[in-house]
C-alpha cells in the first residue's frame, strides 16, 4: 500500500529568549512522517521533544523553515486556518488525559465532533464505536474520576481521533501508567494506527514501546536524527 507523506518539516528552527540569551531548541530540523507509520521520538528531557510536537501540530510558529501538513505549507496561513487544520487533521494525546471531569467518557469524545459541526446523534454513535474499539464501551457513561488511569488514557486517545485526523501527535501518552497498563494502552493505540492509516509521532521515554514502532528518532544538536 502506498504511503502518503502526511507531515514534513524542512529546516525548522525554534528558539526562545531568556533574558539577553537566545536559547536555540531546533536548528534546521528535517523530518518526514507518512500515513500508517508510527515513529517514536526518544530524547532526554530538555532537548526539544515537546517543542517539536508543538511546531508540528501548529501550536507554535517556527522561527525558520517550513511545516507542511498533507501537502499544504502552513507557515503563511492565518491563525484561523491553522486552527482549522488542527481541528480537522491533527489529533493530540498528552501524558495527562485532560478529560473534562464533569462529562462522561462518551461525552468527552463527542465534544470535538460537536465543535466540528456533527449532530449529537452522529457524534454519539462515533463515540460509542470508538469506546468499543478501545475496549471500554461498558465505561461510556462513567466520568473520568470513575475510570482507571489506563481507561482515562484510552478515552483521551479516542477523543484525539474522534474527527478522523490524518496525523496523531502524542507526548508521553503512557508516561503516567504502570508498565502493564502502558503496554495495554499502547496495544490499543497501535491497533488504531494500523487500522486507520494514521501517521503517528509519539514521544516516549519507554524504550520497550519505542522498539515496537516502525522507527525511532531523537533530537541531537537541534536536529532530528535516527536513533
Amino acid at each position: 500500500m502506498k504511503r502518503n507523506v502526511v507531515l514534513k518539516l524542512s529546516g525548522v528552527a525554534r528558539h526562545y529568549g531568556q533574558g539577553e540569551t537566545l536559547l536555540t531548541i531546533l536548528k534546521g530540523a528535517d523530518f518526514t512522517l507518512s500515513s500508517g507509520e508510527m515513529v517514536a521520538l526518544v530524547a532526554p528531557s530538555g532537548t526539544g521533544k515537546s517543542t517539536l510536537l508543538h511546531v508540528a501540530g501548529l501550536l507554535e510558529h517556527p522561527d525558520g523553515g517550513e511545516v507542511v501538513v498533507n501537502d499544504r505549507p502552513c507557515d503563511g496561513l492565518s491563525d484561523d486556518k491553522r486552527t482549522a487544520i488542527r481541528r480537522g487533521e491533527i489529533g493530540f494525546v498528552y501524558q495527562f488525559h485532560h478529560l473534562l471531569p464533569e462529562f462522561s467518557a462518551q461525552e468527552n469524545i463527542m465534544m470535538p465532533q460537536l465543535i466540528a459541526g456533527l449532530s449529537w446523534k452522529e457524534a454519539s454513535e462515533r463515540a460509542k464505536m470508538l469506546l468499543d474499539y478501545m475496549r471500554i464501551g461498558h465505561r461510556g457513561t462513567h466520568r473520568p474520576g470513575e475510570l482507571s488511569g489506563g481507561e482515562q488514557q484510552r478515552v483521551a486517545i479516542a477523543r484525539a481521533v474522534a474527527n478522523a485526523p490524518s496525523l496523531l501527535l502524542a507526548d508521553e501518552p503512557t508516561g503516567n501508567l504502570d508498565p502493564e497498563t502502558a503496554s495495554y494502552v499502547f496495544d490499543a493505540l497501535e491497533a488504531l494506527v494500523r487500522q486507520s492509516g494514521l501517521a503517528a509521532l509519539i514521544a516516549t521515554h519507554n524504550h520497550e514501546l519505542a522498539r515496537r514502532m516502525d522507527r525511532r528518532v531523537t533530537i541531537s544538536d537541534g536536529k532530528v536524527v535516527d536513533f
